[in-house]
């Protein structure tokens, strides 16, 4: 298993950086390269079920991986841990919101079952830099999605 652990200050107060982060059909709009949609169940409660597509549009859908998630946590707004079940990413992703001075600290931790066995485990140093890069980006445009965010669909 391997780890990612990345944060990001943001400028708004926890109540609406968590209404931001869970308003999963709206990952697109701050998640590189991703579209999710609520799959099943309650998606603010265990065991709702979710699916990120991420990769590159092709023909007005993306063509990339199929990321597969239960959420196994929820205690908003602090925390929600949402289990990956996918054939390519597994294992625990979570985020937590934290009070930090005027606005919030995010921490998104992802604990990686690594695919294809000791070819995955050789192919990881390769692979690490571009996801970290991934997810730093899509923190920075997180932290100004959440600091606009009102709760409206965008049109």
């Amino acid at each position: 298993m391997r780890e990612l652990v990345e944060t990001v200050v943001v400028d708004a107060p926890p109540q609406q950086v968590w209404a931001a982060l869970t308003d999963w059909t709206r990952q697109g709009e701050w998640m590189l390269l991703t579209d999710v949609e609520v799959t099943g169940g309650d998606p603010h409660a265990v065991g709702g079920r979710l699916a990120a597509r991420t990769g590159l549009p092709v023909r007005g859908r993306r063509l990339g991986v199929l990321d597969t998630m239960v959420i196994t946590e929820w205690d908003p707004p602090r925390r929600a841990v949402v289990q990956h079940t996918g054939r390519i990413v597994r294992g625990p992703g979570t985020f937590e919101v934290a009070p930090q001075g005027a606005g919030s600290l995010l921490t998104w931790t992802e604990q990686l079952w690594l695919p294809f066995g000791p070819l995955g485990q050789l192919g990881w140093p390769l692979v690490k830099p571009a996801a970290v890069a991934g997810i730093r980006l899509s923190l920075h445009r997180f932290a100004d999605f959440a600091r606009r965010y009102t709760g409206r669909t965008a049109r």
